[in-house]
């Protein structure tokens, strides 16, 4: 009588265990085949994220210069953190570059959206609309340097107007709507390019039946759009939450200088923890620079999960 092999015993047991579970052969060759498919990105994810998120948030119980010794400190600095009148201004200043800016920037990109879908040349609009993601920011602080400085082409038009005390746009009370101004003009084009990604891929027959039923432009959109390209709303909501907190070169181009940082009132968390690792004329604290890092991790963080779950919606089948 043949016997069979250990292996090939073990391989008939899960194949019996898979049937009793109802899994076809497709699925059980799904099973086998995941971690080895997965293992060395998760692997990857853990070496350049999660362990250098560990070692932040171990860094940020110390008191520590990046060259001496390390004093513990524990959670101290995050409570010196929350009493620094700086950090709490940073993290207000980006929230509302978080909140007021998605908002503009999310509006104007369901109108331009609105708009272009019944445009004849949208390709053409939207590579125009593009465009601006595509300059490197220290071009937008040279450029507003010249247009918006007191003898700039902005306020030359606006004395030809009879304007006769134009704003100051660039002054420490200006300088954070300036940048918010600029994100958005900047942002606006790339999310308006991937909703109407999404849009593209609606089924004309579908805008073609509420015009039958007397719909307009808005109502098309209201109905139809926005229930249809909802995923992609969610996802994009997701990447500005993300990258509206990394604004870190527009603020230092608009209000800095190379001997001088930004004015305080226009700085947000990124800018903080770049002044507190690399101080111009101090040591530098780079256990409090860790702890704001953190502190803005954990921000996006709640944000990102909230908006996911406002945003969850059954998905629409067309």
């Amino acid at each position: 009588m043949l016997h069979d092999s250990p292996r090939t015993a073990t391989v008939r047991g899960d194949a019996r265990a898979s049937a009793r579970r109802g899994l076809g052969p497709h699925e059980r060759q799904q099973r086998r085949l995941f971690w080895p498919f997965t293992a060395p990105a998760l692997v990857t994810y853990a070496v350049l994220f999660l362990a250098p998120v560990g070692y932040a948030i171990w860094t940020s119980l110390y008191k520590w210069d990046g060259m001496g010794q390390m004093e513990w400190r524990g959670l101290r600095n995050y409570q010196v953190l929350f009493q620094d009148p700086t950090f709490r201004t940073s993290l207000v200043n980006t929230l509302k570059l978080m909140f007021v800016g998605g908002a503009v920037t999310f509006a104007i990109s369901f109108a331009l959206t609105l708009v272009l879908r019944e445009m004849k040349a949208r390709l053409f609009a939207r590579s125009v609309l593009f465009f601006p993601c595509l300059v490197n920011g220290m071009v937008f602080g040279i450029a507003a340097g010249f247009l918006f400085s007191p003898t700039g082409p902005v306020n030359q038009a606006l004395h030809f107007l009879g304007v006769t005390t134009p704003p100051k746009w660039l002054s420490t009370d200006n300088l954070l709507p300036m940048v918010l101004g600029t994100l958005i003009w900047t942002a606006t084009g790339y999310y308006t390019s991937i909703i109407m990604a999404a849009v593209d891929q609606i089924p004309k027959y579908l805008y073609e039946a509420a015009e039958l039923d007397g719909a307009n432009a808005f109502q098309r959109f209201r109905h139809i759009t926005l229930p249809c390209a909802w995923d992609v709303i969610s996802v994009c909501a997701v990447l500005w939450t993300v990258s509206s907190v990394k604004i870190f070169e527009l603020i230092l181009l608009f209000g800095g200088t190379s001997s001088a940082h930004p004015p305080v009132s226009s700085w947000n968390t990124a800018l903080y923890v770049y002044t507190e690792a690399f101080p111009q004329a101090a040591t530098p604290r780079l256990g409090t620079a860790t702890a704001a890092a953190i502190v803005s991790l954990l921000m996006v963080t709640v944000v990102t999960v909230v908006l996911r779950r406002l945003m969850r919606r059954d998905p629409v089948e067309y």
